[in-house]
């Protein structure tokens, strides 16, 4: 990452931000949120340094927080939970605050490891997030209505700029896995995280389509 910034600021080219993404693997713990810390050993080996480096040149933490892996089937609500459905939510006994949603408990449990690092000023940007919409018979959360219901809310939820409750009145810039579907992929689900079919064709609207054409692309990466 110092090596790409160090030949872009040669290149004279200074809008050009670099960082690179994460899944939730980083984190040693996530629940609840407020406990939420990376890996001892890479915290301060790979991570602080890492964050310095991103403040240093005002870039963003990139997560890729998915709420379909954390659906547990002997949790009835929480797959309601999960699509930001109605549910009774989950408390953070630490600190009061009450999660309506799996996306903001995931968010906050990645800001709290940076907090406990030094580096909560740190931009934090959705680089990856979504659901399938077909997969094996049997694999519990996957559907068309579920995948639906979580990208359109997750882009209502992100857009309202409320924010999560340990970051509140923020708005994250969010990127959706993925634009097409992907038949090379070696399992249904992975096959199926798409917005479109490769034809063009949608596979279901989140409010992107107007008169059945394409209005606007989510980013490909």
């Amino acid at each position: 990452m110092k090596a790409l910034h160090q030949a872009l600021t040669l290149a004279n080219i200074t809008t050009v931000q670099v960082s690179t993404p994460h899944s939730l693997g980083i984190l040693t713990s996530s629940e609840p949120p407020s406990s939420g810390q990376f890996r001892p050993g890479y915290d301060k080996a790979i991570f602080a340094p890492m964050l310095d480096f991103l403040r240093q040149t005002k870039s963003p933490f990139l997560v890729n927080p998915y709420p379909f892996f954390g659906i547990d089937p002997n949790r009835p609500d929480s797959l309601n939970w999960a699509l930001f459905k109605p549910n009774g939510g989950v408390l953070d006994s630490v600190t009061g605050l009450n999660y309506t949603n799996m996306f903001d408990a995931q968010m906050d449990a990645v800001f709290s490891a940076m907090k406990k690092l030094g580096y909560d000023d740190v931009e934090l940007v959705v680089a990856e997030t979504g659901w399938p919409s077909a997969g094996d018979p049997g694999q519990p959360g996957v559907g068309l209505d579920n995948a639906a219901s979580y990208n359109g809310n997750l882009i209502r939820h992100v857009n309202s700029g409320q924010g999560t409750p340990l970051m509140p009145n923020r708005t994250f810039e969010t990127f959706v896995f993925s634009l097409f579907n992907e038949n090379l992929k070696p399992t249904i689900s992975e096959q199926n995280y798409g917005l479109f079919k490769p034809d063009l064709k949608p596979v279901y609207d989140v409010g992107l389509l107007t008169h059945q054409e394409v209005r606007i692309f989510p980013c490909i990466q």
